[in-house]
């Protein structure tokens, strides 16, 4: 495992990519931003919001897919606000165990501000097997949900005849993640690491009904293709869309932020109070992905702080070894108790899927082979 030598970014992430000099993509974009033409950017973005507005044929240019967050609110307001968009936002909801309440009221505070929506809502039961599957399989509490909340959105452009789609953060340029791009093109969304291109053998080999599973299945490149469809991602075409500045924004509009235990770090494994606020199950998410790969959310903080010269490097090596991979016991109890497994059960898979190229150690004494710093 290495990490950026600029930033905490670890290779383990898949498809990650790092430089002759180990140098990770994010922090090699950031050296030139202050080279990016933004104004020639802005440009783009007001042609294609023109080609948007000249293909609605259904009152709506442009759909926003949201869950309620501090991404959600900034990307709805901007297209409506900054760019003359009339914008329809599109959110696959949780099942009511599953969503917070916190989460509940600020998807309704978006809603508010003056938006139109189309809820889509799989049925629980399939959501919780599948989810239960997810976990099994991949050790992955969010390798099935990610599929609704993705494919939901094409699915509605698609059938009201919506030429454009615009998500918010770019996972290549922003962290190293699959499914992005080097550019404002979110055209390849459907084929990051968890999505697989749409694949749902996994699913139906478990027996899953294939009937129940419509807002899973992503649509075709054909059918995308056929619909006219047009995918870009926002934070490509702003020099500040970021957690920070969108947290800010976000509660200048109202959003509800985590508060008390749910904010501590050490409980959540989280630095930001404005960050994850619709479900709680991202918090064991994170451990598990720190369990596979040595690293969870705190990193990816952390990573971008450093960019930004928030945080220095010796200050968000701190940061990490303090909080990275945090998870109250509440949370997993939560969990297993959604999906009707026992908490030994859950160890069980989880240390099944633990990276021993990453970690050494037995039992609960693990520890990293090559720590940051």
């Amino acid at each position: 495992m290495r990490y950026c030598t600029n930033c905490l970014e670890p290779d383990t992430r898949p498809d990650s990519e790092f430089d002759e000099e180990g140098v990770c993509l994010p922090c090699r974009y950031f050296e030139t931003i202050d080279q990016i033409d933004w104004g020639q950017r802005r440009r783009e973005l007001d042609e294609i919001a023109a080609w948007a507005k000249e293909r609605n044929v259904s009152g709506y240019d442009c759909i926003v897919p949201v869950s309620g967050g501090k991404d959600s609110h900034r990307q709805a307001i901007y297209c409506r606000d900054e760019l003359g968009l009339k914008v329809l936002l599109v959110s696959c909801a949780y099942p009511p165990e599953e969503q917070t309440e916190r989460g509940a009221a600020n998807m309704a505070n978006l809603i508010e501000l003056g938006f139109d929506c189309v809820y889509v809502s799989p049925g629980p039961e399939t959501w919780r097997n599948a989810m239960s599957v997810g976990f099994r399989k991949f050790c992955n509490i969010y390798k099935s949900t990610e599929l609704p909340l993705y494919a939901a959105t094409p699915k509605v452009a698609i059938a009201y005849h919506i030429p454009l789609i615009i998500y918010g953060e770019n996972p290549t340029i922003a962290w190293g993640g699959s499914g992005g791009s080097k550019d404002g093109d979110a055209s390849k969304l459907k084929y990051s690491n968890t999505l697989g291109g749409g694949d749902l053998t996994w699913l139906l080999e478990e027996g899953i009904n294939p009937g129940r599973l419509f807002w899973y299945d992503y649509p075709s490149d054909q059918d995308i293709a056929e619909g006219g469809l047009r995918f870009i991602y926002l934070g490509y075409y702003l020099s500040d869309f970021l957690d920070f500045v969108n947290g800010e924004f976000a509660m200048a509009h109202g959003l509800s932020c985590r508060e008390g235990d749910d904010a501590d770090p050490e409980q959540s494994g989280n630095l930001q109070p404005y960050d994850a606020l619709d479900c709680d199950f991202l918090i064991p998410n994170q451990m598990l992905k720190s369990v596979k790969f040595g690293f969870g959310k705190v990193s990816d903080q952390c990573s971008v702080a450093v960019r930004w010269g928030q945080l220095d490097r010796d200050e968000a090596i701190g940061l990490l070894q303090k909080y990275d991979g945090k998870c109250a016991p509440r949370y997993i109890e939560q969990f297993c108790r959604y999906i009707g497994i026992s908490e030994e059960e859950f160890w069980t898979i989880a240390e099944r899927y633990r990276n021993h190229d990453v970690w050494v150690g037995d039992g609960n004494d693990w520890r990293l082979r090559n720590p940051v710093g």
